[in-house]
């Protein structure tokens, strides 16, 4: 039975996978041409630097568009990251980048809801539509022509991309997130999770909602994008070529205060949360099930169980492994049409994410309950009480330093 339903299990994602890759490798939409291109604000929120943060800026001054202005809002005037931004605008020749700093460090939000309403809240008229990213985010230069494109659609109220690792030093933790994320993506894909570190939302949305007040009274801005918008009759819309490479390196602990971060997001702010709960419940206790009867069955002797149940969980660890190689070729495919370095993955590397799947399985149901009973969380040195999804409390402040930087696993 448990051989059975494992396989079950297997064929039920492999769906999903399958179904995930091949848009990932649907041909690319006509972009929209200057003409079409609809003025827009990008925004940039920052507290504390992060490793590609030089070429993240790089990005947003050298994007193919012709009416755009980037506006970077800075926690404090002490953030190390001011230096690290001023200096590329200082060397850039174009003006379409300003410095802000963030005024009014709302105590019923997150720092970065405050600096997106900061902005929001006084938006010039003449933008149709706002791009925000994170400083992880290494923007190609269509980038923000994609996002636009998919907006072009009028049932289409947010488009999106998604992450993708590509460590550059293929650590355990490093292949533990990549293996998890790889997973994450695709329940993000078929639930139409947006994703924050690259989102575009039509300006009008602004105005025909409350996500302002919620991102006022908010833990996060992106989550709730699905649900904000099916009040009004529009989407959530994944852009397949906006699968954004990051190749920062992590480690277990950083990893695990990270994902089990973004789940509270999800059961803040996402109505399919109790489906991403109940998959990560029964895709661990089905193998833990399994091994409990291999162990049970070899100790009594009982050779027709033992290898049933050996056979089941082989084969389902190996299938997951599997189901990866289809999305990172098709995420590779995307990355070389950008020219983007995309050859990380070693036979090395590759062996040792088949090794560390059982981690991976086992770290995800525990930070499922951490973020299932969290009432606290801690984000870039600020904690914040969680009492629901809009009531958020700010228990501390305190400017960013460089001594800060110990979990390289956070994005803002």
């Amino acid at each position: 039975m448990l051989f059975w339903l494992l396989l079950s299990l297997v064929a039920g994602q492999a769906v999903l996978v399958l179904g995930f890759a091949w848009a990932l490798r649907k041909q690319p939409a006509q972009l929209v041409s200057d003409t079409q291109a609809p003025p827009a604000l990008i925004i940039l929120c920052l507290r504390g630097t992060d490793p590609f943060l030089p070429e993240c800026v790089d990005g947003l001054l050298q994007q193919d568009y012709p009416d755009y202005e980037i506006r970077v809002v800075i926690d404090h005037p002490d953030d190390p990251a001011y230096e690290k931004v001023a200096a590329k605008l200082r060397s850039a020749t174009s003006t379409r980048a300003t410095i802000e700093f963030l005024e009014e460090k709302r105590a019923t939000c997150s720092l970065k809801c405050s600096a997106l309403v900061q902005v929001a809240a006084n938006l010039d008229e003449r933008y149709e539509l706002i791009a925000q990213l994170d400083a992880d985010t290494v923007a190609h230069a269509t980038w923000l022509r994609e996002l636009a494109t998919a907006l072009a659609d009028e049932n289409v109220g947010a488009a999106t991309g998604n992450r993708w690792y590509m460590p550059q030093n293929p650590s355990m933790g490093s292949l533990v997130r990549y293996a998890w994320n790889a997973a994450a993506i695709v329940q993000m894909y078929w639930y139409e999770i947006a994703w924050g570190g690259t989102l575009a939302v039509k300006t009008r949305v602004l105005r025909e909602t409350d996500v302002l007040q919620k991102w006022g009274n908010a833990f996060c801005e992106d989550t709730m994008m699905f649900a904000v918008l099916k009040e009004v009759g529009l989407k959530v819309r994944f852009v397949p070529t906006l699968m954004m490479i990051n190749r920062e390196d992590c480690r277990l602990g950083g990893f695990f205060r990270w994902v089990s971060r973004q789940l509270l997001t999800a059961k803040l702010y996402h109505p399919a949360w109790l489906a991403v709960w109940g998959h990560g419940v029964i895709t661990t206790l089905a193998p833990a099930a399994t091994l409990g009867c291999w162990l049970c069955s070899a100790w009594q002797g009982n050779t027709t169980a033992a290898m049933w149940a050996a056979a089941g969980l082989i084969g389902y660890e190996l299938s997951l492994a599997v189901l990866l190689v289809p999305m990172e070729m098709a995420v590779q495919k995307i990355a070389r049409r950008r020219a983007e370095p995309n050859r990380w993955l070693s036979t090395k590397s590759a062996l040792q994410c088949l090794a560390i799947m059982p981690l991976t399985q086992l770290i995800y149901p525990a930070a499922l309950a951490a973020a299932g009973l969290m009432r606290t969380a801690r984000w870039r040195g600020i904690d914040y009480r969680i009492d629901g999804p809009w009531q958020i409390k700010r228990l501390n402040y305190q400017p960013f330093e460089s001594q800060q930087e110990t979990d390289q696993a956070v994005s803002l």
